[in-house]
């Protein structure tokens, strides 16, 4: 009896320390999770990471997350529309329910001086996820967490995001000797051509082409200019934005085969925005100017434009957000989209814009921050932008095209379009000097102080001596 005793108190015992190894060892494997470093986890994924499981759901801590412009974390009603929306309260309660033993928190600013401020927290350590539309100018200084790594070792599927979306965002660090991959989308942009149908049909005039050629949209904006033939008032064929001009002077410059110039890095880069071209483009521009309002380069005569009492047929450059502007004036039926000029080799057209998600280089919490980025392509996080945040954001995954509330507006079917046609990289001239460069150049031309040519010449030449000095 003695020795049965003995045996089941050494059993016990002996069950006892197991135990306490394994609480141990549990704590040490999570305390290492949560702990700074260069590189990803050495974890390999889980099982169930093919199932949407993540191979670190275990990880704890404070998460920083940086947002840059109209973003409210408490819930708030659009002044305009009357239109009440979920603050981003909703996406940091999703995120912490999912990492149990996690704490987001936000740090948001408005578009006023966003890459000096960005730099400034980055050079800080103020945050952990950054949203950095300037990437490349911080992937060239260091600042930035390559992703490559991460995504290797999650087998993170990139195809769930649109044609173009990835490629768009990659930069290049100091050491690198290709563009590669710092940031993740998660707010959609792009410009589309704008039309009224009802003005073509008072004039007339076929419905512009789905991928309209610059000779289309010039020869319809000049049959209606002039008096309407059915209401008797003024209408203007075209329209634009004046800051907006050199983009589509670039687009233009684009179908007729050409672009922006060579290099990604400001010691490699070379402009040629004074090509033949670039000249025939801004010519273009020039000449499509006498069928827009008088006042357009001072951004007046278009102040209807989406509304019931529209008078010009064409807009060259609209963000996408208008679909919010016809839904409030009730004229969703009346303006359809059409996609911006493409390279006719590289099928490739108009600005790569919108937003992506990065990491700081110092961030102590690079693990749970990949967690984030591929929280933000997620069906829940891209849902709540559309829904909430339509007025900045676009969706940036293949699977909005079947959600219903998307396929309910005929226009999105274009604007995903032309967001997986976009030129990518993005410009990297427009993350510097060059970029006003050619903007102020671009409107003197179009005000008749210079020719095309004098203009596009003086940025070329001043753009040029700008990168040398870099």
């Amino acid at each position: 009896m003695k020795r049965m005793k003995s045996i089941s108190f050494i059993i016990t015992i002996t069950t006892i320390l197991a135990i306490l190894l394994s609480a141990c060892g549990s704590n040490d494997s999570k305390n290492s999770s949560s702990n700074a470093s260069s590189e990803p986890s050495a974890s390999s994924p889980s099982a169930d990471a093919s199932s949407g499981a993540s191979p670190n759901a275990n990880l704890t801590g404070t998460l920083k997350v940086q947002f840059i412009g109209d973003f409210s974390v408490e819930d708030k009603t659009d002044p305009k529309t009357g239109v009440a929306s979920k603050g981003i309260h909703v996406i940091k309660e999703e995120f912490e329910k999912q990492y149990p033993g996690t704490k987001v928190e936000f740090i948001t600013m408005g578009w006023d001086d966003y890459n000096e401020k960005t730099q400034t927290m980055l050079q800080s350590n103020a945050a952990d996820v950054y949203q950095v539309p300037g990437i490349a100018k911080f992937a060239e200084q260091d600042l930035l967490e390559p992703l490559q790594p991460y995504i290797d070792r999650d087998q993170f599927d990139l195809d769930q995001y649109l044609t173009g979306q990835i490629d768009g965002w990659k930069a290049m660090g100091p050491n690198d000797q290709k563009t590669e991959i710092y940031g993740l989308p998660f707010i959609g942009d792009a410009r589309l051509i704008v039309y009224d149908k009802q003005l073509f049909d008072e004039w007339g005039v076929d419905y512009l082409s789905e991928s309209p050629t610059p000779e289309e949209v010039m020869d319809k904006a000049q049959k209606m200019t002039g008096k309407n033939p059915k209401t008797g008032e003024q209408n203007y064929g075209i329209t634009y934005k004046a800051g907006d001009a050199a983009d589509s002077v670039m687009n233009i410059n684009e179908f007729k085969g050409s672009q922006w110039g060579t290099g990604f890095l400001w010691k490699d880069m070379k402009v040629d925005f004074n090509s033949p071209t670039m000249v025939d483009s801004l010519n273009w521009l020039v000449e499509a100017t006498k069928y827009a309002p008088t006042g357009v380069l001072a951004g007046q005569g278009s102040e209807n434009f989406l509304t019931a009492k529209n008078n010009i047929a064409i807009a060259l450059r609209m963000p996408p957000g208008f679909i919010n502007d016809i839904a409030v004036s009730g004229t969703q039926d009346r303006f359809q989209a059409a996609l911006l000029f493409k390279n006719p080799a590289q099928g490739m057209g108009g600005m790569f814009a919108g937003s992506p998600f990065a990491i700081g280089k110092t961030s102590k919490n690079k693990d749970l921050a990949w967690e984030w980025l591929k929280f933000s392509g997620s069906d829940f996080f891209q849902k709540y932008m559309w829904e909430s945040q339509r007025n900045q954001s676009m969706p940036v995954i293949k699977s909005a095209a079947n959600w219903d509330e998307v396929k309910a507006i005929p226009q999105m079917s274009v604007i995903l379009q032309q967001m997986s046609q976009l030129w990518t990289p993005r410009y990297p001239y427009r993350s510097g000097q060059p970029r006003y460069i050619l903007s102020e150049n671009v409107e003197k031309a179009l005000l008749n102080q210079v020719t095309a040519k004098e203009a596009l010449d003086k940025a070329q030449k001043d753009s040029t001596e700008w990168i040398l000095s870099q």
